[in-house]
């Protein structure tokens, strides 16, 4: 296994970093520095949760820490990825080798995680925000996840959650998915839509509440990226855990996605696309 970046420390961090919120009884989100991830299972059945993303470079020790306070010593059933960009994999190396878990991910996203490929590097010049422009800077490299690595099933389900199913929601990145429960329409939305303006520095730091579009920066089909947020519009859901962001729900989160669905191009891709 191999991860490039894992000694690389970004520069960028949030009032909410290292907080966590626990959205439902088994669904806690926890912020590291800009980005979320999500630990899907009932604290009173520990055997059974599984980690969605895996975070920034070097925060595998803070993730691990939170989980045992969250499920003991009881590791991850898996490992559920959203997408293979560094703020979303970070510490997958890590915690796959401390863990010694399976991870899944969509099919169009194996190259990306088998190191076989690259992904595009950002554009600065899509927003005047300041983390927009500093983007060059960060990691566009795959990782190589050896044999750990899976695909998920092409029947939508995910293994180890039984009650969720993935839906291909690409645009931000060939592979992306989001996790959706029917039963209470919670949606993990990863980076398909997220609730900070992603571009803006003062916004990330301050974790300003917004519905927007997936991080304008390396988003590479914004066709896809606008038919992806409708198609989640069309899902109602209830919550939404989104890569960055505090969790929303209810009349707020119903009220944005319809905004952002119904607005796309001028709330969500660049001038020009």
């Amino acid at each position: 296994m191999e991860n490039t970046f894992e000694d690389k420390r970004m520069p960028v961090t949030s009032v909410k970093s290292g907080e966590g919120t626990e959205v439902t009884p088994d669904i806690y989100c926890l912020t590291l520095q800009i980005v979320n991830v999500v630990f899907v299972g009932e604290v009173s059945n520990p055997q059974g949760w599984v980690l969605v993303d895996a975070g920034m470079p070097r925060s595998a020790d803070d993730i691990a820490e939170a989980a045992e306070k969250r499920f003991g010593t009881v590791p991850p059933r898996a490992i559920v990825l959203t997408h293979g960009h560094f703020d979303h994999v970070g510490a997958i190396v890590e915690l796959v080798k401390r863990w010694n878990v399976p991870v899944y991910a969509h099919e169009l996203e194996i190259p990306y995680l088998n190191g076989m490929q690259d992904y595009p590097p950002a554009d600065p010049d899509v927003d005047s925000g300041l983390v927009a422009k500093m983007s060059p800077t960060f990691p566009n490299e795959g990782i190589d996840l050896g044999s750990y690595l899976r695909k998920l099933p092409a029947d939508g389900s995910i293994p180890e959650m039984p009650d969720w199913r993935w839906i291909h929601t690409p645009g931000h990145t060939p592979g992306h998915i989001s996790l959706f429960r029917d039963k209470d329409k919670a949606l993990i939305a990863g980076d398909a839509f997220v609730n900070v303006k992603q571009e803006s520095l003062y916004k990330v730091i301050m974790q300003t509440p917004e519905v927007n579009g997936p991080p304008k920066y390396f988003t590479t089909d914004w066709e896809a990226a606008k038919i992806s947020v409708r198609f989640l519009e069309g899902l109602q859901p209830s919550l939404a855990v989104t890569g960055h962001g505090r969790p929303v729900s209810g009349q707020e989160l119903a009220e944005g996605l319809r905004t952002l669905s119904e607005h796309f191009e001028e709330r969500a891709m660049p001038e020009g696309k």
